[in-house]
């Protein structure tokens, strides 16, 4: 059975390793393999952004994707690895223009599917979607302080960089959700 406690305690372990983004890939790798059991304890109703550790070396959050949901490109400027444990999430990667370091253009994607592990750089800009007509549940895990880490986000609106801004971010969850018809 899933235990949410029991995750937080084998990232923090993990964090201390020689190379934490390996060890808390196989933390994540051995908890999605059992991702029904995840599901079953986390319950994902509508999307969201809900934390479930959060100190200066280790973030951990419940990501929910309300059906057909886009968030805008954005960097974490620290590794990140992600669970999916159900539905899916397409992620699309970017690159600064060398010639306007200012703007993006893209340099590929990934999807992940139930079970699926993605870990990314601390250098990389990544945009996310939810393509299905249900909820999309992962478990996020950041190399740091993710809530309060300055960063940045190109979007809404051109890709153009702007200053990272949660208000923004919670404003797409709250449309999605209406717009899927999701209340908590």
């Amino acid at each position: 059975m899933f235990d949410v406690d029991e995750l937080i305690s084998q990232c923090q372990a993990a964090v201390g390793e020689s190379e934490p983004r390996r060890a808390v890939r196989e933390v994540l790798e051995r908890t999605m393999a059992d991702a029904d059991a995840v599901g079953d304890v986390m319950r994902p109703r509508q999307g969201g952004l809900n934390i479930l550790h959060s100190a200066p070396d280790l973030t951990v959050l419940h990501v929910v994707w309300a059906p057909g949901m886009v968030l805008f490109p954005h960097d974490h400027l620290m590794w990140a690895a992600i669970g999916i444990y159900s539905g899916q999430e397409d992620n699309s990667f970017y690159r600064r223009d060398p010639e306007r370091p200012t703007t993006v253009t893209s340099t590929g994607g990934k999807e992940l599917k139930v079970g699926d592990v993605l870990v990314l750089g601390k250098d990389a800009i990544h945009g996310v979607a939810n393509p299905l007509d249900k909820i999309t549940g992962a478990i996020h895990v950041y190399g740091g302080d993710f809530l309060s880490q300055p960063r940045s986000q190109w979007g809404p609106g051109p890709l153009e960089e702007r200053p990272y801004d949660m208000a923004v971010v919670n404003g797409q969850f709250a449309d999605a959700n209406a717009a899927a018809g999701l209340t908590a």
